[in-house]
């Protein structure tokens, strides 16, 4: 007889395990110790065969029915349902490997050690922040333009659309090495192309008119607040580097008896070189009993094992009344290639040099970090005291201007 759910809630162990049969080859085993194992009975290429179709009562009966009327359907096919499972099985693991967020850490870690740092840090974030939840857990391959569209415009209806760009390129890298490792077909970011609106392009806030400059920097030099905020406004003109890269500097990259500051270009992750001109030692010595036991020269107020924050430098300006469209902290290297040029006369490629910009010789090869090395130590002296004379109103030289 055909079982019942009554005759199997009902059914005892045994010494041995029992046999509940119902129809169409399948039963219920019972074990001795009391576990109930749907089983289904079937030949397939003239041997007799046991599917496990599971635990009684987390498979009920008309479950069990159920799958073992499948499994009869791919017997009946040519297919054996054991076979068939464990191809199911292996399909599973496989998808859940060849996930997007799988394959895009996958790819963080194969490249995150030829960038800076805190570049890697970005990417990272913006994917478990912006990416990951919708869909790092789909197979790559499966993924769509339209998919990774919706994903993208989160970020963009947030009013992020720089990062949105940004995000997307991060995807495609992700679908390209995913391609390359042969787990996706191709890069369906390709298609997104237009689908973003442009980001509008934008400077960076500075004042390069050398009287009003010499206004901001007199200004500078009456900062009331910490003495470490107060080193890194007035060390910022001096040495014109990227504000990440200042607030993060370190007093083991300074070497006082070369006048040099030798640290990784975040941006471009290259070795570069500051010379150090006798303003910018004075201010360093200046700080140096104050945080010099700690890792960073600008170390936070809050612990001295984080350098300060990113928004240090642009709060103490605004603080001291100067407007968010005459300086910023990256607007200092603005003032310092236009100055140096049209009113010092520094030769451009030794200030591109100096600003870690990419340079080519007539050759087309890269210069390394101590060319002109000299000419630039020079430069940076002659930069430091072109300040200190702006800041005193001596020589305010105008700039040239073309006809």
């Amino acid at each position: 007889m055909p079982l019942t759910d009554t005759s199997i809630r009902n059914a005892k162990p045994g010494a041995k395990p029992i046999k509940l049969f119902d129809e169409r080859g399948l039963f219920l085993l019972v074990t001795p110790t009391g576990g109930k194992w749907w089983r289904f009975r079937f030949m397939f290429d003239g041997k007799e065969k046991l599917l496990s179709l599971g635990v009684y009562p987390d498979v009920s009966l008309k479950d069990a029915r159920e799958r073992r009327d499948e499994a009869r359907k791919l017997v009946a096919n040519g297919v054996n349902p054991s076979e068939n499972r464990k191809i199911q099985k292996s399909a599973r693991t496989d998808l859940v490997a060849n996930s997007f967020e799988v394959i895009a850490r996958e790819w963080f870690a194969k490249f995150a050690s030829t960038w800076a740092s805190n570049h890697g840090d970005r990417i990272i974030r913006r994917f478990e922040r912006d990416i990951f939840p919708w869909i790092g857990g789909r197979p790559i391959a499966e993924i769509t333009a339209p998919e990774l569209l919706a994903v993208v415009r989160r970020i963009e209806n947030r009013g992020a659309l720089e990062t949105a760009h940004r995000a997307l390129g991060n995807c495609g890298q992700v679908f390209r090495y995913a391609v390359a490792t042969g787990r996706a077909e191709r890069d369906p970011s390709g298609d997104l192309r237009g689908a973003l609106p442009p980001v509008k392009g934008t400077h960076f806030a500075a004042t390069t008119e050398p009287k009003r400059f010499a206004e901001i920097l007199r200004a500078m030099e009456g900062y009331e607040g910490t003495l470490t905020v107060c080193c890194a406004l007035r060390l910022a003109p001096l040495v014109f580097v990227r504000p990440g890269e200042l607030r993060n500097a370190q007093w083991a990259d300074i070497n006082f008896d070369a006048a040099e500051w030798r640290y990784t270009v975040t941006k471009t992750n290259t070795p570069h070189i500051v010379p150090l001109a006798q303003q910018a030692i004075d201010i360093l010595k200046e700080l140096q009993p104050l945080t010099g036991n700690s890792r960073f020269i600008f170390p936070s107020a809050r612990s001295y094992i984080r350098p300060m924050s990113d928004n240090a430098i642009l709060a103490a300006l605004r603080r001291l009344g100067i407007d968010k469209e005459e300086m910023s902290g990256h607007g200092f290297r603005a003032v310092a290639r236009t100055i140096l040029d049209e009113v010092l006369g520094v030769r451009p490629d030794f200030i591109e040099h100096q600003l870690a910009h990419a340079v080519r010789d007539p050759n087309g090869r890269a210069y390394n970090r101590t060319a002109h090395l000299p000419e630039r130590r020079k430069m940076m002296q002659q930069w430091a005291d072109y300040l200190d004379k702006l800041k005193t109103g001596a020589e305010i030289i105008p700039m040239h201007r073309e006809a």
